[in-house]
C-alpha cells in the first residue's frame, strides 16, 4: 500500500502512526515495513505526546548538520537533508499482534521531513 503526505514546511515532523494502524487493523500477527522512497526524508518511531520534542529533534539536526557547508550545496542546496536521511534511516520495522501495532504507549510512528515542503510516498508492506 502506499500513501502520501503533503509536508508544509523545510523540516518538519509529521505522525503517520494512524495510516500505518489502518494498514495493520484486520491482519492477525506479523511485521510490517514503513518505508519512504526519498533522499530528504526519513521515517522514525519516537514520542508523539509533546510536540516539542519534534522540534528539539530538528533543532539538533540542524545545529549538528547545518544548512549550507557542504560540497552537494553547490548544486541544489540540499546537502544537509541527505546527510541526516543517512543517519536517521529511511524505514522501520514494526511488529503487531491482533491488528495492533505493538509500540509503547507514548511511541508515534513520524515522518521527518527534511528538504521540503514536498508531496512524500510512504510505502507499506507487510514482512
Amino acid at each position: 500500500m502506499e500513501f502520501y503526505v503533503e509536508t508544509n514546511k523545510r523540516t518538519e515532523m509529521i505522525d503517520i502512526t494512524k495510516q500505518v494502524e489502518d494498514f495493520v487493523k484486520d491482519e492477525k500477527d506479523g511485521l510490517v515495513n514503513v518505508y519512504v522512497p526519498h533522499a530528504s526524508a526519513s521515517v522514525i518511531i519516537n514520542e508523539n505526546d509533546d510536540p516539542n520534542i519534534c522540534l528539539d529533534i530538528l533543532n539538533f539536526l540542524e545545529k549538528q548538520i547545518p544548512q549550507g557547508k557542504w560540497k552537494h550545496d553547490i548544486r541544489d542546496g540540499n546537502a544537509d537533508s541527505h546527510i541526516k536521511v543517512s543517519i536517521l534511516g529511511s524505514s522501520q520495522i514494526i511488529p503487531f499482534k491482533n491488528g495492533k501495532l505493538l509500540l509503547g504507549q507514548w511511541q508515534a510512528i513520524m515522518l521527518v521531513e527534511l528538504d521540503g515542503s514536498r508531496k512524500r510516498k510512504i510505502i507499506l508492506t507487510k514482512v
